[in-house]
């Protein structure tokens, strides 16, 4: 556990004494993809720190559609703030990957480490992220239609397509497979993008594209 910890930016500054001591309150657990880390409404106790693998934080509406939130990479905090806040989780989290957690006891950590000027720091700053994180969502969800979704994520995340499927994709923009096939169709037809038999993005029009978002 202390060389995992170690290796981790959040605690770089600490001393070996104090990565023993943290080492003592923390554990490394193992998940597969599409188990849940934890559920809406759970009560939090631990800081969770994705070491390896991917996560996926959706909330699902009264007609138990899963609207897509966000996805996280390693290394990375997630899903901090209920901590701070000393409030129910607001959404959920899946592993999309085999994945490895950092499971940290938050109490502890708060009495014992929060002291320190580093550590703090670097979880303003990942506090920070989050805020922009929900901010984006609500501007996609609130202010883009199926258009400017789709031409935002291209310009943003290419690399996607090719590499997860297409209904992925869809779930993460919180639209039909059906409406994401219509849309990436009509972009090819206005030689908006161009697709390789792979399904890779292989030249996209940015400036078109952004006025879809406008």
């Amino acid at each position: 556990m202390y060389e995992t910890l170690k290796a981790i930016p959040l605690f770089s500054g600490l001393s070996d004494s104090e990565l023993e001591k943290l080492s003592n309150i923390s554990r490394l657990k193992k998940y597969k993809s599409g188990e849940i880390l934890f559920y809406e409404k759970e009560t939090p106790i631990y800081m969770y720190i994705l070491k390896n693998g991917e996560v996926k934080v959706f909330k699902t509406n009264i007609k138990g559609t899963r609207i897509f939130l966000h996805d996280f990479k390693p290394i990375s905090l997630v899903a901090e703030l209920p901590n701070f806040e000393n409030i129910p989780y607001p959404a959920s989290a899946e592993f999309t990957k085999n994945s490895e957690i950092v499971q940290i006891d938050f109490k502890k950590l708060e009495s014992d480490f929060f002291k320190n000027p580093d550590i703090s720091h670097k979880i303003i700053r990942s506090l920070s992220q989050k805020l922009r994180i929900i901010s984006e969502v609500l501007h996609q969800e609130i202010s883009l239609n199926a258009e400017a979704k789709v031409a935002k994520f291209i310009l943003e995340k290419d690399s996607y397509f090719g590499n997860i499927k297409d209904v992925q994709i869809a779930a993460m923009l919180n639209i039909t497979p059906e409406t994401l096939s219509r849309t990436l169709a009509k972009f090819k037809k206005q030689d908006l993008i161009k697709q390789d038999k792979a399904r890779r993005i292989i030249h996209k029009d940015i400036n078109n594209l952004n006025e879809l978002l406008e």
